[in-house]
């Protein structure tokens, strides 16, 4: 008989629907049963694309003795923590306060009054190696609220004022300095492997955020050995199995210290990101490699995970038929015989192919040696190379095609489809792809008339479905995408929309006792503690992609409000950021965007016009992170943004103006002329 989970939209909470346990969404029934019997609550948070959350449910979630013993022992509540980042941020924190570690699944029992008294995360249905049974647990968690009840409450006291300690704003009169930054780079740099890429060993995770900040300080000072570390590290994620040869994109992260062996689930949000990531460094370096990484990730997206009303669906599983990357992997006979005698040795020396394979008996494709290598191992030209893979990918992804695939989880969040719309914005200005600029303002408006109620931003959709009031990153990421659909496009409609978003975040978000933004309305539903989690973690900080957002607003726009609550956000985090460098790496971006000073790049020309396209062309082209551009096609009263004002064609032409630190050079109409501009 289903559970109460049946009524939920999230694919996750619907495949445990099914379940012998009682399970229960986490809402007002839910908790008043829990402290109407005085009865524990076991919280279990995952998500659909969680390969050990799947593992929990099959050996424990799915036995009718476990499942009898959870619903006589306690009130049993499942959360998808893509749906209620709120909820799983603050239970998160308490599981690595009282274990030291975290992950999914995350197995929390609480008091009735939802304080933490005991957790962790992947339980065994028995005893195996050092881990205690699921069943165990269970036993000993429920005698210890019923027999120990004192002790468990001076425990709950404990987690909670840390919890709260964590959430306190700490708001410093030090100066925001170029000095943070330097010392963060330093940081990061003790953490490089200079051999594979990326920072540490295993497993390793791709921390975009802390690559694009790596490129913002090569730009800034010149050093070429950030730029250094994000090419080794780009190249080697690109070529490793990590990233999907055959149908572009990357899956989650990699188990060892050589990008090799994935978590086989893909996550919307990496792909947005890293897509964002590729663009930049392809403006910076003009590497057409980083451009075939970046269009094929966003041609696997479209292709895979866009909605006919323009929304992006969250993730791809790394299961299928039962087997974890069951999908992706190949046996070389197998791949001899698809491909051919003629295209075989291809196929084995491009994609690292052997009979013993490199997973499990099988073989992840990767290229683990550079072309050029290639070809003269198979005494071939490059365009004979590149011909004879094309071909080979072409055979292998047709039969790929024709497996069970992984499933997908079908609903839309509104910030990791703003990351996404943000990427396709980015990558379609840079590329000139308008393509991926009009996939961009579908999902802009899908997002903007699905996922809006009553003025009020919503989190999740699926099926037609929105619910959830929207979260700080939900508002903070949408406007930021906003910024980047409005330079890529010049549309009044998304920098209109983008501005009362931001006035609503604000009001929404932003205390003003502790000048600082919290991940939940003011009108949230009353929870343990009011979240605010201030680290980059899978997705870069609600709060510091509010501070980038409202500096880019505020150039834009001119509105100084936007600026000064930005800047007091940077000050609450002050203290924290050179302690852990990889862990705000996007609060050092906006810090970096505020103490630069921004290139205001206005084109003014009829869109269709050739000489108007070639100067966007320009502005586009170049990696200059700390910039604004505005448009339009010509003079414009009563302009919302001072970058349009007394802006007009320059002798009937189509024009370009660039000002930076309060001074303009002479508007010009020639693309050469505007790229010495910039170089400047």
């Amino acid at each position: 008989m289903p559970n109460r989970l049946t009524e939920e939209t999230s694919p996750y909470l619907l495949q445990h629907k099914d379940n012998p346990v009682d399970w229960q969404p986490w809402d007002e029934a839910a908790l008043a049963s829990a402290r109407q019997q005085d009865k524990p609550i076991f919280l279990s948070i995952g998500y659909s694309a969680c390969h050990w959350c799947h593992v929990m449910e099959r050996e424990s979630f799915e036995n009718d003795a476990i499942a009898a013993q959870m619903n006589e022992l306690f009130v049993n509540i499942k959360v998808d923590r893509e749906e209620r980042p709120d909820i799983d941020s603050i239970y998160m924190a308490a599981v690595q306060a009282m274990t030291g570690r975290g992950g999914w699944p995350m197995s929390v029992f609480l008091t009735p009054q939802g304080q933490p008294y005991f957790a962790g995360t992947y339980f065994p249905p028995e005893d195996r190696g050092g881990m205690p049974s699921f069943p165990r647990v269970l036993l000993a968690a429920a005698e210890a609220y019923r027999d120990r009840k004192q002790d468990v409450l001076a425990t709950t006291g404990q987690v909670v004022e840390h919890l709260r300690a964590q959430t306190a704003a700490r708001r410093s009169s030090e100066p925001l300095l170029r000095e943070l930054i330097d010392g963060a780079f330093r940081g990061i740099a003790s953490q490089f492997d200079g051999e594979r890429g990326g920072f540490g060993g295993a497993p390793k995770f791709p921390q975009a955020m802390t690559l694009e900040l790596l490129l913002r300080q090569w730009h800034h000072s010149g050093d070429p050995r950030p730029l250094e570390m994000v090419d080794l590290t780009l190249t080697k994620m690109a070529r490793g199995g990590i990233y999907d040869q055959l149908g572009g994109g990357f899956h989650r992260y990699a188990t060892d210290d050589a990008w090799l062996i994935p978590h086989f689930e893909k996550m919307l949000y990496d792909n947005g990101l890293l897509a964002q990531l590729y663009t930049h460094a392809y403006q910076a370096t003009g590497n057409g490699f980083y451009r075939r990484v970046a269009v094929e990730t966003l041609d696997y997206v479209e292709r895979e995970m866009l909605h006919e009303d323009g929304g992006f669906f969250s993730a791809q599983d790394a299961d299928s038929e039962g087997e974890e990357g069951k999908f992706f992997v190949w046996d070389a006979a197998d791949v001899d015989g698809i491909v051919g005698p003629d295209l075989a040795p291809v196929a084995r020396a491009y994609y690292g192919l052997t009979d013993g394979g490199n997973f499990e008996g099988r073989s992840i494709l990767w290229t683990p040696e550079p072309d050029e290598d290639v070809a003269a191992e198979l005494s071939m030209t490059a365009d004979e190379l590149t011909s004879a893979v094309a071909d080979v990918r072409a055979k292998l992804l047709a039969v790929r095609n024709s497996r069970v695939r992984p499933a997908r989880d079908d609903k839309a969040l509104t910030s990791w489809n703003a990351l996404m719309m943000k990427a396709f914005a980015e990558a379609g200005a840079a590329f000139d792809e308008p393509g991926y600029v009009q996939i961009a303002e579908r999902n802009a408006d899908f997002l903007l008339t699905q996922l809006v109620r009553d003025g009020r931003l919503l989190r999740t959709w699926k099926d037609g479905r929105a619910k959830l009031n929207g979260y700080l990153e939900d508002y903070a990421f949408l406007i930021d995408a906003l910024l980047s659909l409005y330079e890529a496009t010049f549309r009044q409609r998304w920098l209109d929309e983008a501005t009362s978003l931001a006035e609503r975040m604000i009001g929404l978000f932003w205390d003003a006792g502790s000048s600082c933004f919290f991940d939940t309305g003011s009108d949230h539903e009353e929870l343990l503690i009011r979240p605010r989690d201030i680290f980059d973690n899978a997705t870069p900080s609600g709060g510091a992609v509010a501070a980038t957002a409202l500096l880019r607003l505020a150039v834009i726009t001119g509105n100084a409000a936007f600026e000064r609550h930005a800047v007091d956000s940077l000050r609450s985090v002050r203290d924290f950021v050179t302690n852990a460098p990889t862990g705000f790496s996007q609060w050092l971006a906006a810090l970096d965007f505020y103490l630069s000073t921004p290139k205001e790049i206005v084109v003014i020309g009829p869109p269709e016009d050739a000489a108007t396209q070639a100067l966007f062309r320009v502005a586009h082209g170049r990696y200059l992170p700390n910039r604004a551009i505005a448009g339009a096609a010509g003079p414009v009263a009563n302009a919302t943004s001072p970058l349009l004002t007394d802006r007009d064609l320059l002798d009937g032409k189509p024009a370009a103006y660039v000002c930076e630190n309060y001074a303009c050079q002479l508007p010009v109409t020639d693309p050469a002329a505007l790229e010495q501009q910039l170089l400047g």
